[in-house]
């Protein structure tokens, strides 16, 4: 795991003025990545890093005479219209490129350079993004016992999770075609359901309609066919964190998941934020992963002594709801729901080390879903599934308007961020999603 340095320095502030506000997602000790160009302009997307409201242009940083080394290599490879070939460089060209770049942003700069690097920022407000990567795959996991537990007990009040789920992390693989980022718009999906007392399914648009409150799991390097990565240098291979809602069709998944896993359910659509939290941001974060004593323990190779230390992170979460009527009388969104990933039941490690252990190969660019994190407190129910008792009891917006499933022109929000005495706030920006009518 990555040993935390001056990069995490809570006292360390940028010439960049809005990098020092109280409450940035982006201050100088976060940097993370995100595909981006002037909104409406034929740029090509190119990589970036966030800086206060700013972003960092990496094609115009590798063009100037700032960076050299293994940094210019890293900068070049990140210019290039997806990370992935910045991605297959590895740590040390991740490092190299994360510490040139707070080097230059910090505000002990010369002035010169800071002059000079005015011309490589580009507003936020001013652009527009993409997906990050090429994904090649993306696989979906499940690995919160509490939105498990949750789901069961809605079907029986003493029911638990099934046998297998505290042995080993879940997982099923997904569609890549309908992944975007944040800002999203997709129609409400149609499929088969099957009413309650009914003999026959009927095909129609999805009447139960969910998001779920998820990260998504960059693989930086991958692994050849047939060999696997061992837990201990399974976060090796992660390059970092961005924020993902999983949107699901309730309706239709009960019924299509007999007995293979979700397929129309899930694969309409899939929203992510543009900005990867690299995992050396997030070092001050980690905590010691548990498993309860009375609860079965990893198997050898889901086990070790780092993965115990510090393999759970405290990523804060929240969700949020705008309605069609709170977005014309801009009364803003409703928050719902808000947790931590350190919650969850795996660790990300594990669940590198879990997906390679029967020989599968990863790729630069591949996306995990972390499962819908949900946590054990009231309030901390990451999906409306849950949170409404699968609309039992209804949630009151702030307007006064009730959700138990998600309605036409709804947009949800996800935010996550870092907090820590003694550490910097760091942010994850935001992933948005708008549901719009169905076509059938």
């Amino acid at each position: 795991m990555i040993e935390l340095n001056h990069t995490h320095d809570v006292g360390a502030r940028s010439w960049v003025a809005s990098a020092n506000v109280a409450g940035s997602d982006f201050p100088i000790q976060n940097l993370p990545y995100a595909m981006f160009r002037r909104t409406g302009s034929p740029e090509p997307f190119r990589g970036g890093v966030a800086i206060g409201d700013q972003v960092l242009d990496l094609a115009a940083l590798a063009a100037g005479s700032h960076v050299d080394g293994l940094a210019l290599d890293a900068a070049r490879a990140a210019a290039l219209p997806a990370l992935n070939d910045f991605f297959a460089l590895g740590p040390p060209a991740w490092q190299a490129l994360r510490h040139a770049v707070f080097a230059l942003l910090h505000s002990d700069a010369p002035a010169a350079t800071a002059d000079d690097l005015r011309g490589c920022l580009v507003p936020q407000a001013e652009v527009e993004y993409t997906v990050p990567a090429r994904i090649g795959d993306y696989t979906d996991f499940y690995t919160s016992i509490d939105h498990a537990l949750n789901i069961s007990r809605l079907m029986n009040p003493d029911g638990d999770v099934t046998p297998n789920f505290r042995w080993v992390p879940t997982a099923y693989h997904g569609r890549v075609s309908t992944i975007g980022v944040s800002g999203q718009r997709f129609h409400r999906p149609m499929g088969q359901a099957m009413a309650p007392g009914a003999k026959a399914p009927t095909y129609q648009a999805c009447a139960r309609l969910d998001y779920e409150l998820e990260l998504g799991v960059w693989i930086g390097q991958g692994n050849a066919q047939g060999e696997a990565i061992p837990l201990a240098r399974a976060e090796d291979h992660i390059f970092g964190i961005c924020l993902l809602n999983d949107w699901s069709a309730r309706d239709i998944q009960f019924w299509e998941m007999a007995p293979l896993g979700p397929f129309l359910a899930k694969n309409f659509a899939t929203t992510i934020s543009p900005w990867i939290v690299t995992m050396e941001a997030l070092a001050p974060y980690r905590q010691a992963w548990t498993r309860p004593a009375n609860e079965p323990q990893p198997l050898a190779y889901l086990e070790s002594p780092a993965n115990r230390e510090g393999g759970a992170l405290d990523i804060r979460l929240e969700v949020w709801l705008e309605s069609e009527k709170a977005r014309a009388q801009k009364t803003g969104p409703s928050r719902l729901s808000g947790t931590s990933f350190k919650h969850q039941y795996w660790s990300i490690a594990q669940m590198v080390a879990h997906h390679t252990v029967g020989g599968c190969s990863l790729n630069p660019g591949d996306l995990f879903g972390s499962g819908t994190i949900s946590g054990p407190g009231e309030g901390e129910a990451g999906a409306i599934i849950e949170l409404t008792r699968a609309a039992q009891t209804p949630v009151t917006l702030a307007n006064g308007e009730t959700r138990g499933f998600l309605e036409d022109g709804d947009a949800v929000l996800l935010r996550g961020w870092c907090e820590k005495p003694g550490h910097a706030r760091i942010g994850f920006g935001e992933s948005r999603g708008t549901v719009l009518p169905a076509r059938g």
